[in-house]
């Protein structure tokens, strides 16, 4: 998962996730109304594996490191749907800011400086952009076709000061250290 995947799920998370496995574990096992056979369907693993997993005791087996990052993404699938769910429609209607650092670089008229270079914004970006980055994500997009999305929008409003200075620059961002959404 790249930088703006995991600033997008920090931003549709008011909680953050259980942090151990079987904190993990127990959460699913709740959200299949504690029925062993149902999660060990969710999670490709034998009903006793599961057994074996959740009881409590001095031989207590754990699960492998294969199986401890299947757990998580199924955690990270089922962790907080309504309120996700509100959020993102709160950023698709509203806009969201953004706060990056990352390196940017332009293409624009001869004579000036196009040079890549690190820089640290925050932006407020409107939510057609929310929607787009959305549905982008949602239909399997990688890390760098949602850069591209961010740099299309940072460089209409941003660089471009929403249309009113430096047209016909093109933005090109890259190496991005980390990126923060905030919704509302």
């Amino acid at each position: 998962m790249g930088e703006i995947n995991e600033g997008l799920e920090r931003a549709l998370r008011t909680r953050p996730l259980p942090a151990s496995v079987s904190a993990r574990l127990g959460f699913l096992l709740r959200t299949e109304n504690g029925s062993t056979k149902k999660l060990a369907a969710v999670l490709g693993v034998s009903q006793r594996t599961v057994q074996r997993w959740v009881t409590s005791g001095p031989g207590r087996r754990q699960p492998g490191p294969v199986r401890a990052q299947v757990i998580e993404e199924v955690v990270r699938a089922r962790w907080q749907p309504r309120i996700r769910e509100r959020l993102r429609a709160d950023a698709e209607a509203r806009g969201f800011s953004l706060h990056t650092r990352a390196r940017f670089g332009f293409t624009s008229a001869v004579g000036s400086s196009d040079d890549p270079r690190r820089r640290l914004i925050t932006q407020r970006l409107s939510g057609a952009v929310a929607r787009e980055l959305f549905a982008a994500r949602d239909a399997g997009a990688g890390e760098a076709q949602q850069m591209v999305i961010l740099a299309r929008s940072l460089g209409h409003a941003y660089f471009r000061d929403g249309g009113g200075r430096a047209h016909g620059l093109q933005v090109a961002f890259s190496d991005v250290e980390f990126a923060d959404f905030t919704i509302g």
